[in-house]
């Protein structure tokens, strides 16, 4: 993915909140904190953190995650979401070599 593409993914205030909220998982939704905690955290309540209708946050993190920042795990009817710190470390250097 460009450069632009992944910088564009990260020009939103909520979505920036997000990536910011995944880096810390455990203190910023606590209610995660149990068996399902190496999935991630689950879709509804990073709906519930950021006040946002369901439809506006699976946007949000559908970007998120075809720019390489997120990765999803289904687990029955649930979606858990975690950040790909590798892929986040590759892009900042990656920028850092451009600029």
């Amino acid at each position: 993915m460009r450069v632009l593409d992944e910088c564009k993914a990260l020009a939103n205030e909520t979505r920036l909140r997000i990536l910011e909220w995944l880096k810390d998982p455990a203190a910023n939704f606590p209610a995660a904190a149990g068996e399902t905690a190496e999935l991630g955290v689950c879709v509804g309540l990073i709906q519930q953190r950021t006040g946002s209708s369901a439809s506006t946050v699976s946007a949000h993190l559908a970007i998120l995650q075809r720019a390489g920042f997120l990765l999803a795990t289904r687990r029955g009817q649930w979606t858990y979401y975690r950040r790909d710190d590798a892929r986040i470390r590759a892009f900042t250097e990656r920028l850092h070599r451009v600029l």
